[in-house]
Formats: structure tokens, sequence, C-alpha cells
């Protein structure tokens, strides 16, 4: 399906107020994944082999959030199915953001078949 970015500005400061932000905009139905930097820092393939079984369990929308500078608030960490960590570094957002992108389509390209990824 479409990759979709959306970039909020919760209307208060703080972890709490961004994390509800965040999973208002998610929606009921979508499955969470919280970039934390106490996730899992996961190979290219086994991100999407992660992704593939998220889809052969019917998940229609996955939503992969990134928080502010001091990470994600508590309800956002509860709701999460996994945490996915980037690295032990801290990342500004809009690298983090161009890196989570071409991970996703690095991992649409391992899940069609083409040979963009190399193992």
């Amino acid at each position: 399906g479409p990759v979709e970015i959306l970039e909020l500005e919760p209307k208060k400061s703080g972890k709490a107020p961004e994390a509800e932000a965040l999973l208002e905009a998610a929606g009921k139905d979508a499955v969470i994944v919280a970039c934390d930097e106490h996730g899992e820092a996961l190979p290219s393939r086994v991100f999407a082999e992660r992704i593939a079984r998220l889809r052969d369990e019917g998940v229609r929308r996955l939503v992969v959030m990134i928080g502010g500078a001091d990470g994600h608030g508590e309800a956002v960490l509860k709701a999460a199915r996994f945490k996915l960590a980037m690295g032990p570094q801290t990342w500004p957002h809009a690298l983090a953001r161009a890196m989570l992108a071409e991970q996703v389509y690095r991992a649409t390209t391992i899940l069609a078949g083409t040979p963009y990824h190399r193992d």
C-alpha cells in the first residue's frame, strides 16, 4: 500500500501530549512500531520479515512512529507491537525519517524479490 509521511505539531509540549497526538493520528486500527533507542536493531531482511508477518496476520495499516527529542511517551511505548532501534547513535529527526523510509522501501523490495537488497 501507499506510504504516507505525517509530521505532527502537538498543541502542548512534553512526551505525554505528543504520545496522545501520535496515537490519535495513527487511528484505532493501526499497528504501531515505535522507534526507540532501547528497541531492537533489526537487519533489513529481519525487518522485512516482521512486516511480512504483520501483513500475513491481516494488518492493513502499519504506523512507524518517530518521537521528539526526549523520546516517546509511555502511551506510545505501551501501544507499540515492537520497538525499533536505529543503532546506538542519536539522529536528527529528518535524517531518521529518511533512513526509516529507505528501510521500508528496502523491505518492500526484499518481499517483492527484486535485486535491490544484497545481504
